[in-house]
């Protein structure tokens, strides 16, 4: 790469997509959007368009406009990394964006490592100068290659390649990850929230993920203590958390609800889903929400 890279690290929140009540993108939001992160959440960077910002149901338009207010103000606002979704990588190079990650396409599906490789190659060829990641997420592509293979040797046909945003419960390949990045100097970013722990062991970098838009300064916590040495609050803060994401899944848990718990926690008016996600009960995610109040009020 033509210039040096800062390592993506921390916690990086997903972000959800602002929408008006007529369900067209509310820009107006990003900015008081970025305040809310800095100053209650003490995050600073994002991970725009993915699946919290329910990035497949936006129109390719609506993720530019997005990925441009969120570079717009938050350039202004802090010095934060972003990490953009999707194949529009020229776009993302114009805009200043600090990086762009790519999940294996879903429908067409790559039959092995090698071609989803040779995809990756491509989608980076539009912004060779931009930092890439690997969003591995097979929950939702369908794609169960191992990450780990996927990662060797890539380095040899996209030198712009930084690592792997590993969204996926299979602790043996994401320590192959970890340990085959070390050399490299990539980061391994985890995205299982109510796992951390037990990646942090394996050594990841940081996080992306939901559930840091409204309770990071609390998992900063926890990242503080582990770095620390300090195992018993570390495992005490997970264990906490996976108490509040135990009774939010028990309630049913999936973006319609996170995105209106968000709501709820945050003020903040993130609007409705986009079809076909479906509404959720406001009473649902103000159960929901209490209990994440009640957990940053003890901490």
């Amino acid at each position: 790469m033509s210039r040096s890279v800062k390592k993506l690290t921390g916690l990086v929140a997903a972000t959800f997509t602002p929408l008006t009540t007529e369900g067209e993108i509310n820009l107006s939001v990003i900015g008081p959007y970025i305040d809310y992160l800095k100053e209650k959440q003490n995050v600073k960077s994002v991970f725009i368009n993915g699946t919290t910002g329910e990035g497949c149901s936006l129109t390719v338009d609506e993720r530019k406009q997005l990925a441009a207010a969120w570079c717009q103000h938050g350039k202004g606002n802090y010095g934060q990394q972003k990490c953009l979704k999707g194949t529009r990588a020229r776009h993302a190079a114009s805009i200043g964006a600090d990086g762009i990650a790519v999940i294996s396409p879903s429908y067409f599906k790559p039959i092995n490592a090698d071609a989803l490789r040779l995809f990756i190659k491509e989608v980076s060829a539009f912004a060779p100068d931009l930092p890439m990641y690997y969003y591995h997420i097979p929950s939702m592509t369908g794609v169960a290659l191992d990450a780990a293979d996927v990662l060797n040797g890539i380095e040899q046909m996209i030198p712009s390649f930084q690592g792997v945003k590993y969204t996926g419960t299979d602790l043996r390949d994401l320590g192959q990850c970890v340990c085959y990045s070390q050399s490299h100097n990539w980061s391994v970013m985890f995205g299982v929230d109510e796992q951390l722990l037990g990646a942090l062991v394996l050594g990841v970098h940081g996080a992306v993920g939901s559930t840091y838009n409204y309770l990071g300064r609390i998992v900063n916590q926890m990242l503080a203590a582990f770095d620390n040495g300090n195992h018993m609050q570390t495992r005490a803060l997970q264990f906490e958390f996976m108490e509040v994401i135990t009774f939010a899944k028990n309630l049913g848990f999936d973006v319609s609800v996170n995105k209106q718990v968000m709501s709820e926690v945050s003020g903040l008016a993130m609007g409705p889903p986009r079809l076909p996600l479906l509404p959720c009960p406001v009473s649902k995610a103000q159960a929901i929400a209490q209990k994440i109040k009640d957990f940053s009020q003890g901490h």
